[in-house]
């Protein structure tokens, strides 16, 4: 085998930021740009170029109504001179009226004159627009892509900022100008402060003419704690910054790009770059859904409404032709289902709790969001196979068929469906449990058949209960009565008579299934043998009597089998 060469790779310089501020802040509020909390999709520019077919028109249409309605008020929608689609999107959207009027449309763009023109052509008509002006500025880039010194670097960027802003005074609408260093991260601190400063003093920054400087991590090249510290920094060495929003734009190379983004949350960066789900280049971009629900489940709204995830990720699956990982944070298809016995065990409990205290405030085991939130069901979030335990089945028969199983009961019905799953190797559907539980205690083989039952009292102040029983025992049919404290005893005594196996009733509990005039009354009884061995037996009926006997008859065809 082949082994690594860690010698060839060097490690990532530090940050001499000796009393850094952002160990100590807490995360309050989302991401805030003038007094709004804002988030910046980059779905349909940095997302779709990542894509081995990018969308079309139509895809990228649904798209974008969908950022909408999820509450995106910045949304980058393209690069207008890069190809006819791009052009062509962002015209439809404006010819159609489609962007509402508190929506800010951004668009990307080189520092190169006939690109920058063909970008203005493309934002006629359009009331708000931020053009997103880059250039590379990392050590690597400029010494092995353009060959060109720090100052060559600083006066492209300006050439860009002047065609700009030359543009823009002229253009009937509001520009905002976003830099971004792209590269930021593989770039030296004091160079990236130097340029960004070039561009925001030829700019003409100022209260009214704000500016954005997005400092991404165009390849994530060093653990969270190093991003946010380079944040810091720039924070700290960035003129007029009182005039500047600082944006994040992570990718997700070491796979940090959350925690990255959080961090730099703590370390002063007012706003966030990313797309859903996180498409975007190589590892991808930052998923803002994961962001936003981690706000979320800290007590702050992200004000991003994912209230529905399934249609979310309906809709970028569909326009980006990529499947979502089953363990994706929030939305993957198994992140709220546990198969772990001693997790389901915990979740049952949690999700008793939940129902049975007075407050809101969510409290379930192994769940840090409710899936009700997010649009998904309690229905799939305990799945049984091999390594499921007693209280994961007790909670499936309790959630999607109504049997409130008695605790007692649990490890018996635990180990009736593992020997299946054991035996199948693989995991068992709801309906499957249903069809064990049912066949083994409804179905059992029969030795001993009950065919009637009836009761009656003496007297009202009589608490005797007297019964006669009709059963068929080894294929005779036999005729007892019996008196006891109750219909249950007096069925036993009556049994007695003639049935030869001595058995004693330890529990009994029962509860009605079903809503008002199908409701029916299920009843479990547990016996114990001779032998000091118990088995349950459960009956079900339209009476309760009725239900209650024939779990008794359900519980001795299962312990004396023939």
């Amino acid at each position: 085998m082949k082994k690594f060469h860690a010698g060839k790779y060097r490690p990532y310089s530090q940050v001499d930021l000796p009393n850094r501020q952002w160990p100590n802040n807490t995360m309050t509020k989302a991401p805030i740009w003038c007094s709004v909390p804002i988030w910046c999709s980059v779905d349909l520019r940095d997302g779709n170029q990542a894509l081995i077919t990018p969308m079309n028109l139509d895809q990228k249409l649904e798209l974008f109504d969908l950022l909408l309605k999820l509450g995106f008020k910045e949304i980058e929608v393209g690069f207008p001179s890069a190809s006819k689609v791009e052009y062509d999107f962002l015209r439809t959207l404006v010819e159609k009226k489609m962007i509402p009027d508190d929506v800010t449309i951004q668009v990307l763009v080189q520092a190169r004159e006939h690109l920058i023109e063909r970008t203005f052509e493309a934002l006629e008509g359009v009331k708000k627009a931020t053009v997103h002006l880059y250039n590379s500025t990392s050590v690597a880039q400029r010494k092995i892509v353009f060959q060109k010194e720090k100052q060559e670097i600083i006066d492209l960027a300006l050439e860009g900022v002047d065609m700009v802003k030359e543009r823009a005074e002229k253009f009937d609408g509001d520009i905002m100008l976003e830099y971004s260093p792209e590269s930021f991260t593989g770039t030296e601190l004091e160079f990236a402060a130097e340029i960004c400063n070039a561009v925001t003093n030829r700019w003409g920054i100022s209260a009214e003419r704000k500016v954005i400087i997005n400092l991404p991590a165009t390849v994530e090249m060093a653990t969270p704690n190093v991003y946010a510290d380079q944040i810091e920094w720039m924070s700290r060495h960035l003129d007029n910054r009182e005039h500047i929003f600082i944006s994040t734009h992570t990718h997700n190379d070491r796979g940090t790009s959350v925690a990255a983004t959080e961090l730099a949350l703590l370390a002063g960066a007012d706003r966030v770059e990313g797309t859903l789900l996180s498409n975007g280049e190589r590892t991808g971009n930052v998923d803002i859904i994961t962001l936003a629900l981690n706000l979320y489940t800290q007590g702050i709204d992200p004000k991003l409404d994912f209230s529905d995830l399934n249609t979310v990720v309906d809709i970028v699956e569909r326009c980006t032709d990529i499947e979502t990982h089953v363990r994706h944070p929030y939305v993957g298809e198994l992140v709220y289902t546990a198969f772990s016995g001693s997790h389901q065990d915990a979740i049952k409990k949690g999700m008793a709790y939940q129902r049975s205290k007075h407050d809101s405030l969510w409290e379930v085991p192994y769940l840090p969001i409710d899936p009700e939130d997010v649009g998904r069901t309690y229905e799939s979030i305990i799945r049984i196979n091999s390594q499921s335990g007693k209280g994961g089945v007790a909670y499936v028969l309790e959630e999607r068929f109504g049997y409130q199983l008695p605790k007692k009961m649990h490890p018996e019905i635990g180990r009736i469906v593992q020997a299946v799953t054991d035996s199948e190797g693989r995991e068992l559907s709801p309906e499957e449990i249903k069809k064990i539980f049912e066949e083994t205690y409804f179905h059992p083989e029969s030795h001993i058949e009950l065919i009637d039952f009836a009761t009656h009292s003496k007297t009202v102040k009589d608490s005797t209960v007297y019964c006669r029983l009709n059963y068929r025992y080894n294929g005779k049919e036999y005729e007892t009565q019996g008196s006891g404290n109750g219909p249950i005893d007096a069925c036993k005594k009556a049994l007695r008579k003639v049935y030869p196996h001595p058995f004693t009733i330890r529990s009994y509990s029962e509860h009605s299934c079903g809503e008002k005039s199908d409701a029916k009354a299920v009843a479990y009884i547990e016996i114990e043998t001779e032998a000091y061995d118990t088995y349950f037996g459960v009956g079900t009926d339209t009476d309760i009597t009725f239900a209650s006997v024939k779990a008794l008859f359900s519980a001795l065809n299962r312990a004396f089998k023939n």
